[in-house]
Order: C-alpha cells, then sequence, then structure tokens
C-alpha cells in the first residue's frame, strides 16, 4: 500500500500576527509548483563502478517532475548536466501498460523524462531507458556523439540491463526476454512463447507490488546464462475491473489474486546463451509458492534462490545447480507470525562465504555464512535493526581487505538513520561503529571499493545535503549544500516554518510509541487548538522521523492546526514485537494506539478536544476509517483516501501475511473489515478514490457507499475518473483534492 501524506486548510481568526514584510505563506498551488520548495532534490544518486563520478537525477527548473541526467565528476568537482531528456525525446508518448503498472508498483507515475538510468559494468558508459525506447550513452565519447540509440520499435521496451561484462543490453519486450549485441547492434529474443497469460522475464503483479522484486530475470557472471521466471495466470481468478474516465468506461478482465485466491504459477528457468540448452530449476513438489528473490553464486554455476511458502511463516536459501536443476535448502527462517522479506544477500568474493540477515533475534541483524549455509557468526546484535536504505539494501558494501562490513541502521535512535560499520571476524557483534555523526536522516551509496560514499543528509530544520565523504568519516566535498539562504525558494516561507517536536507514549502492552507535534507560528499557549491526527499506521512505514518534513503539514500548521502524528503498534522497523502485534486481527491495537494518542492530546491545554480530526491514505484511509468508527467519542472529523475496507479484497500476498488464510481465520477478517463498524459512524467523512485505481480497488469505496447509504448515513465523497492509487503525486488531481479535504476540515471542524 502507499503512504501518500495530507494537507488541509484552516483559517483560525486569532492567528494574525507580524511577520517580517517579504515572508510569505504556502498554498496548496505552490507546493506543487516548481522548483522544488526542498531545492535541488536528487534522485537515483549513484557511485559509478569505476569510481570517477556521482551521477544523479534532477528536475527541471520550469518543470519539477521532468528529470534529467546529471554528474559530478570527483576529480574536478565540477557539475554538468549529462543528458537532457527533452533533447532526446521532446514529447514522451503514451505509456505501454506494463511500463504504466511498473512505473505505479515503484510510486514514480507522477514522473516524466529520465526516471531510470545504469551503468555499464566498468563505469564508462550509461543504459538510459526514455520515451519506451533505450539510449546508450558512452562517458568517453566526444559530447554531440556520446548517445547512441539502440531501440526504435512501437513497443515498450521495459526493465532493461547491461550484461555484468558491457557486451550485451537485455530488455522485456511483449512479454519475452530479449538481449542485443553492442559489438554488432543484433537483436535476438531469447524467449518467443510469452504473450497473454504467460509472461517471460517479468515479475508478476504481486512480485513488484509486494514482494519489492520489480525483475524477472537475471544474468550470470560470465554473460554465458540468463535465469528467468516464466509465470502463467491461468489459475489466478479473472475480475472484471472498471476504469472509469472522464469520457469514457474501460473495462478490464484482470488477473488479480485476492486472498484465498490462487496465485500464478511461476517457474525459474535457465537458458545457456551459446547453446540453448533449458534447464528447470526444482523449486520443489509444492507449487503454491512465492519466488521471493533471485541471485547468482559468483562461480556463475550455481543459483541462490529464496523460497517463500504460501502462508509466508517460512522462508528457504536454496542453492541451485544450474546445469541440472537440482535444489538443496541451505537456510530456513521460520516464525509463528510471518518471516519479512530482505535484500540483504552479500556473496564475498575473496573468500566462501556470504552475509545473511535475519530476524531470529527478535531484531533484523546481519550474519555470516559458509557457501554451504553453515553459520559463521552473526556481525550484528542488539535491540535495533539494520534497516534497508531506501530502496536499495541495508549492506551497502565489503571491504574484504579490512574485513569491514557497512550498514544502515537505527542503532542510535528509532527516529534516525545512520551509517555503520561492523567487522567479518567480530566477537563482539553488538559493538558496532557509527560513521555518520549529525542527529536526523542520512541515504547513503557506497562507493564499490567502499572507500567513500555519498551522503544525503536532512533534519527537520535543514533540506536534504549532499555530501561526498570518506569510510573513515571525512568530508571530501559538499555536492549541493541546500542552505535556507536568500537564493532558496523555501526562504519566502522560512518565517512560518514550524519546529518538530518529539515525544513518546507507552502502548497499552508497555512499548514504547514514537510521536512528533507540529504547532502553528507563533504558537500561544493559552489558545485552544484543532488538531489532525496525519496516520498511516500500517506495516513497512515509519511517519515519525528525524528529516526535512512534509510541506502540506507546515501548510497545516499555517492555517492553525496543530498536526499529530503517531507510529503505532504494527507501523515498521520497530523488531518483531512490535510490527506483528496486528497479527491476525488488523484496525484493533493500531487504533488503540491512536486512541492513547488523543487522550494525551486531551491532557493538553491549548488543544481543543472537540476538534480533533484524522486523515489516511491507502492503509492510513482504512485507519481514518477504523479511528472514526471503533473510537467514535475520540474523532470529530476525518478524511479517508483511498481506503480498504473489506481486506477480502486485497491481494494475497500482502493480506494473508497478516490475516492468514481467510477460509482459516475467517473471524479475523471480518473483525478487520470496515464494515462490519459502519454503524457507529457520527462523524463527518469525506472520502476520495480513484475511479481507476488498481491497487485498492475501487470496489472497497463503493461497499462502503452503499453500506452507509443503506443504513442513511451521511457522508462525502470525491472521486477521480482515470486516477490510480497515487493521486494525490500528480499536480492537477493532488492539487485538487487537497483543496477538497481544506474546504471539508474548514468546514466540520471550524
Amino acid at each position: 500500500m502507499t503512504y501518500l501524506r495530507p494537507c488541509f486548510a484552516f483559517l483560525v481568526p486569532w492567528l494574525f500576527v507580524v511577520f517580517r514584510a517579504d515572508a510569505a505563506e504556502l498554498t496548496i498551488e505552490r507546493i506543487f509548483a516548481a522548483p522544488d520548495l526542498s531545492g535541488p532534490t536528487l534522485r537515483a544518486a549513484q557511485i559509478s563502478p569505476d569510481g570517477q563520478r556521482g551521477t544523479f537525477l534532477k528536475g527541471k527548473e520550469d518543470d519539477k517532475d521532468r528529470l534529467d541526467l546529471w554528474e559530478y565528476d570527483l576529480a574536478s568537482r565540477r557539475t554538468r548536466l549529462l543528458v537532457d531528456s527533452r533533447q532526446l525525446v521532446a514529447t514522451e508518448g503514451a505509456l505501454s501498460d506494463e511500463e504504466l503498472e511498473r512505473r505505479e508498483r515503484q510510486r514514480i507515475s507522477s514522473l516524466s523524462g529520465i526516471v531510470d538510468y545504469l551503468f555499464a559494468p566498468d563505469g564508462r558508459a550509461l543504459l538510459i531507458p526514455l520515451g519506451g525506447d533505450l539510449y546508450y550513452y558512452d562517458l568517453r565519447a566526444r559530447r554531440g556523439a556520446a548517445v547512441r540509440r539502440l531501440t526504435a520499435t512501437s513497443a515498450f521496451e521495459t526493465d532493461p540491463k547491461v550484461s555484468p561484462r558491457g557486451r550485451y543490453v537485455s530488455f522485456i519486450r511483449d512479454s519475452n526476454l530479449w538481449i542485443l549485441d553492442l559489438i554488432n547492434g543484433q537483436e535476438r529474443a531469447v524467449t518467443t512463447d510469452g504473450g497473454g497469460i504467460v509472461q517471460n522475464g517479468m515479475a508478476e503483479f504481486i512480485a513488484q507490488e509486494e514482494m519489492d522484486r520489480h525483475t524477472g530475470y537475471w544474468w550470470s557472471p560470465d554473460e554465458r546464462r540468463i535465469a528467468y521466471t516464466r509465470t502463467d495466470e491461468s489459475v489466478v481468478p479473472e475480475v472484471r475491473r472498471f476504469e472509469i474516465a472522464a469520457d469514457d468506461v474501460e473495462i478490464y478482465s484482470q488477473r488479480y489474486p485476492a486472498a484465498g485466491s490462487r496465485n500464478v504459477l511461476i517457474e525459474l528457468k535457465v537458458i545457456d546463451l551459446e547453446t540453448g540448452a533449458l534447464t528447470n530449476i526444482d523449486l520443489g513438489a509444492e507449487r503454491d509458492i512465492y519466488l521471493a528473490r533471485v541471485d547468482w553464486f559468483p562461480d556463475g554455476r550455481r543459483l541462490a534462490v529464496q523460497r517463500q511458502s504460501r502462508d509466508q511463516r517460512r522462508l528457504d536459501l536454496l542453492g541451485a545447480d544450474v546445469t541440472n536443476g537440482a535444489t538443496r535448502v541451505m537456510i530456513t527462517e521460520t516464525s509463528s507470525t510471518w518471516v519479512d522479506l530482505h535484500d540483504e544477500l552479500t556473496f564475498l568474493k575473496m573468500s566462501p562465504q556470504f552475509i545473511w540477515a535475519s530476524s531470529r533475534s527478535g531484531y533484523k541483524h546481519l550474519y555470516l555464512y559458509d557457501v554451504d549455509g553453515q553459520l559463521v557468526r552473526p556481525l550484528t546484535a542488539g535491540e535495533w535493526m539494520v534497516v534497508a536504505n531506501g530502496s536499495a539494501r541495508a549492506l551497502l558494501g565489503v571491504d574484504e581487505k579490512r574485513g569491514l562490513a557497512y550498514f544502515m541502521a537505527n542503532e542510535h535512535s528509532a527516529l534516525e538513520r545512520h551509517l555503520y560499520v561492523t567487522s567479518l571476524r567480530t566477537r563482539t557483534p553488538g559493538q558496532v561503529r557509527r560513521i555518520t555523526d549529525e542527529a536526523g536522516w542520512h541515504r547513503v551509496q557506497l562507493s564499490h571499493d567502499a572507500k567513500f560514499f555519498l551522503e544525503t543528509y536532512s533534519n527537520p530544520e535543514r533540506p536534504p545535503r549532499v555530501r561526498v565523504r570518506r569510510t573513515d568519516g571525512r568530508v571530501l566535498t559538499t555536492l549541493i549544500d541546500n542552505a535556507l539562504d536568500d537564493s532558496h525558494p523555501y526562504r519566502p516561507y522560512l518565517d512560518h516554518h514550524g519546529a518538530i517536536e518529539f515525544g513518546t507514549l507507552r502502548a497499552a502492552d508497555g512499548q514504547t510509541l514514537h510521536y512528533q507535534m507540529l504547532k502553528p507560528p507563533r504558537f500561544d499557549a493559552k489558545a485552544k487548538y484543532p488538531v489532525i491526527v496525519d496516520v498511516y499506521g500500517g506495516p513497512g512505514v515509519q511517519s515519525v522521523r528525524r528529516a526535512w518534513g512534509d510541506f502540506y503539514d507546515q501548510y497545516l500548521a499555517q492555517q492553525g492546526y496543530i498536526v499529530f502524528t503517531l507510529d503505532n503498534r504494527g507501523s515498521g522497523f520497530r523488531g518483531v514485537a512490535f510490527e506483528t502485534a496486528l497479527h491476525l486481527r488488523m484496525g484493533q491495537v493500531e487504533v488503540a494506539d491512536q486512541v492513547r494518542g488523543v487522550e494525551y492530546l486531551r491532557t493538553l491545554p491549548y488543544v481543543d478536544a472537540q476538534r480533533i480530526g484524522v486523515f489516511g491514505w491507502s492503509y492510513g484511509g482504512y485507519m481514518a476509517l477504523m479511528c472514526l468508527m471503533t473510537a467514535p467519542d475520540y474523532f470529530q472529523a476525518g478524511v479517508a483516501g483511498a481506503p480498504v475496507t473489506d481486506f477480502r479484497l486485497y491481494d494475497t500476498h500482502y493480506t494473508e501475511r497478516y490475516l492468514g488464510d481467510p477460509k482459516v481465520n475467517a473471524d479475523g477478517y471480518q473483525a478487520s473489515a470496515v464494515l462490519p463498524y459502519t454503524r457507529n459512524l457520527r462523524a463527518p467523512l469525506l472520502v476520495i478514490h480513484g475511479m481507476a485505481d488498481d491497487n485498492v480497488l475501487f470496489t472497497n469505496s463503493t461497499k462502503l457507499f452503499k453500506e452507509l447509504q443503506t443504513l442513511d448515513k451521511p457522508f462525502d465523497v470525491m472521486t477521480y475518473p482515470g486516477s490510480k492509487h497515487g493521486l494525490l503525486r500528480h499536480a492537477d488531481t493532488g492539487r485538487h483534492a487537497y483543496e477538497m479535504v481544506t474546504r471539508f476540515f474548514d468546514e466540520k471542524l471550524r
């Protein structure tokens, strides 16, 4: 599910105060306009494999959501535009259905231009997908002749890769896997039977949406073989889904694996590109499984395959012989609730060992194994966890010569992210060294030789700064300082910027709950303020962070609201006991913790206890409904965006992880649904939903509408024709939606 934060407006007449003459107040229009209020925000920062440059995507001055490719030369310390997306493709055509779905799954549907790029293994070239075709940028060529167009077809090439030795470019076209020889320019179809219900080399819906696996094929290190998936959707129930646009209605027959139903049939195959020999990998007798991850052993003769059971309580790491397909179990992780998936599998190059992550201690930590699957030693330990670095791994790299492993973790504070290092030979895994020192939120890209890193750092009072640092902590240079000086886009609004306050409460079981609070500028402790509880509350997400904040929340505060956010039990990155508290029944401990937050708010003399609203999107929309309907005495108004109302309508992997099989846990599904509690609704409610949402289906809201109508309950609705789950990210629908929410809360909580 997608986490999207809210934005409201409310004008409190007693808050007219005097600010400096050039100070300005935020508007919803300005939040969506260019230039980006956060300053020159960088996306997809990478360090080239040869360590000579850092690259990143950056929005245009006149269109912050259209991205170009830039580089920072580490030797000359100069920044330059590498590829202007408009020069390659002046006007982008319509995206293919596969690419639309892929971008929606990756939460980049609002972006255009260059949204992705890949380095060649030697770092001397870049592969750039744009407008449905592929471009190859030779970093050694003169500027005018550097870009080479690789494909020019009516089909849409997706999931491109450069082979490990740089000779080939591979991609998916029309549900089949293709390769292109960069020496002679010849294309070759590796598979030919894809199409319709059969897809080759493509990550299926569940893999992309819930398993964070966005590819379905993997090159061997020697370029001789490719492992790929073949999926067959014939057993997946076919549902008719309506995508309602402004002037048209499209009816899609979609294979949607709702909770309790069949998933795709999946096979893993290995093809030898020289001989054409095809090997089927033995995934076991049980076919109703999830293929979670696939990696190659360094020798190119074996695959490391992560196989997850349908109930997600078992995860096996298999070693697979690619010549005969035989597999054996190397590691097994089990749980009485669920086993989380991860990407922390790293093979060492100088010794026959690998690093693996496990939550067996109650917190996710790193462990060293030999290549036969025998535990050597734990590398980290303690009541904290290694944490994935955004979309990358938590384990960022290994310096084998020095025997060091670098990783991201929340050891210093649950509200922060830092870079740490541990020894591969440690005997005290609980003692690790922190490299980043400033309190706040760090994102790191480590160089291939583990000698330096790109650090993106922010805290609630400063926008992201990008620096190049050595792994001993020394700063080499500042790439983007992003200081809030007179030239910064946010400077006119800085006088109204509110400081975020952090605190803790106790849940019913004694676990610590973190919250953050944003008060209006020129706060008057003698006044009474309305509050908006900004909630997500679902698994895998952390909202309370010491990081550069959210402009929507700042907008709320400037209009006279206190904005309150609390990470309830069940939310992410706090360890097994905290995260699994919602197992087999959702919407119970989460609401109880949000109520605990409201009880605390009621003790504050400056809070108006009769004007507390709640807003959330996706799981947060579900939470808003459950708060209004199962704790009606605590919330006086609510907005639910794209809410799940019946988890039997949601997909298998997500829903069954938390609620199990609906045939076995029918009572839990019933108790976790919104619909049984609709009779309790007393407060004003606004429901927002995209009418082409293929994640949380629009049916969730229509079922709620019908139930409320049957009960003669008044409520408000705003639907968006043609819009999908991420409509708040798009400038047109997002701006309108926030303005709609503004009017609603202005009316209901004034």
